[in-house]
């Protein structure tokens, strides 16, 4: 099993989880830029903004570069490599374990059935022969 650090992990997901921070890294995706430009689009406080930028930090998907009095974000993708890798492999995981859960269902449903294949409704209880 691949070895992940729960607290990155962690730290990513609470930071991605808020709309105003994935709209704060897709406006740095397109390059650096200050913080108080990150800000500039949105109907909150730079100081609400700063706070976000954090929050990235945090979870290392920002680096700052202070230039100044300029604060320069630069994205840094690699804690979203690890969260891709981590979600790929319990994807995997999860996918394999579905399909031969589906199978075992599909053949049960043939052995008890006769052999015909079934659609189920909308409703649990009740189904119809295809």
């Amino acid at each position: 099993m691949v070895e992940y650090h729960s607290d990155v992990l962690d730290h990513l997901f609470a930071a991605v989880a808020d709309p105003t921070r994935r709209a704060i890294l897709h406006v740095l995706a397109r390059g650096p830029a200050k913080v108080t430009e990150i800000a500039r689009p949105f109907p909150v406080s730079l100081n609400a903004i700063s706070k976000h930028v954090k929050i990235l930090e945090r979870a290392g998907l920002i680096r700052r570069e202070v230039l100044g009095r300029e604060h320069y974000c630069h994205l840094e993708p690699r804690p979203l490599r690890q969260a891709t890798a981590w979600l790929e492999h319990h994807r995997t995981f999860w996918e394999a374990r579905l399909d031969a859960l589906e199978a075992h269902v599909l053949a049960k449903r043939k052995r008890v059935h006769g052999g015909g294949a079934e659609e189920w409704s909308a409703t649990p209880h009740s189904r119809r022969r295809l």
